[in-house]
């Protein structure tokens, strides 16, 4: 059994997409996804599974979402393995000072790819600061999100893959949850 961290791309934002988290659980159980967790609204979904093909998987779930509530949110799924991947890789982890609320990741569909991820190095961001890592992309927001100039939510025109941001926090406490239900096992 393999566990996946799936977080979908703009549920329950600004009043938009909106669906519940124990109805989303049902759905998950539905396609015969076992265990499935939610974490906070956003559409983060911790869960165990059989299933091999990940992309497969991802068009499965975004299939059910479409048909049980009338939108197609993109579905992007970490296997437990990759999340603690994603933490190891922090660019940002060995500063002092960097709070977690303000770091954000951007988990890409798909590999941007070389190009792609020189593009992003070449973006004047000050004062946010930028790191790209295979399908993550790493954003500090020292004075907040909320107030940044930079252009992160057009990422992925510009990368020709979508993404979805989860803060830090979130990425920790997902990934604590993953860990638990392969313990599980």
């Amino acid at each position: 059994m393999t566990v996946i961290i799936s977080m979908l791309r703009g549920v329950n934002v600004g009043g938009h997409n909106k669906i519940k988290m124990d109805a989303l659980r049902a759905l998950y159980e539905s396609l015969k996804l076992r265990d499935a967790q939610t974490y906070v609204q956003s559409g983060n979904v911790i869960f165990k599974t059989d299933e091999r093909d990940i992309a497969r998987l991802a068009k499965r779930i975004e299939d059910g979402i479409a048909r049980k509530f009338g939108f197609r949110p993109d579905v992007i799924l970490r296997t437990a393995a990759e999340m603690r991947d994603v933490v190891a890789r922090n660019p940002f982890a060995k500063r002092r000072g960097i709070e977690p609320g303000k770091l954000l990741v951007s988990f890409l569909a798909s590999d941007p790819g070389e190009e792609g991820r020189e593009k992003v190095r070449q973006m004047k961001c000050d004062p946010e600061e930028l790191r790209v890592e295979g399908r993550e992309i790493y954003i500090y927001f020292p004075n907040g999100a909320g107030r940044s100039k930079l252009p992160w939510a057009g990422l992925g025109k510009m990368l020709k893959t979508q993404g979805t941001g989860r803060n830090w926090n979130s990425v920790t406490k997902m990934l604590e949850m993953a860990e638990k239900l392969e313990a599980s096992n």
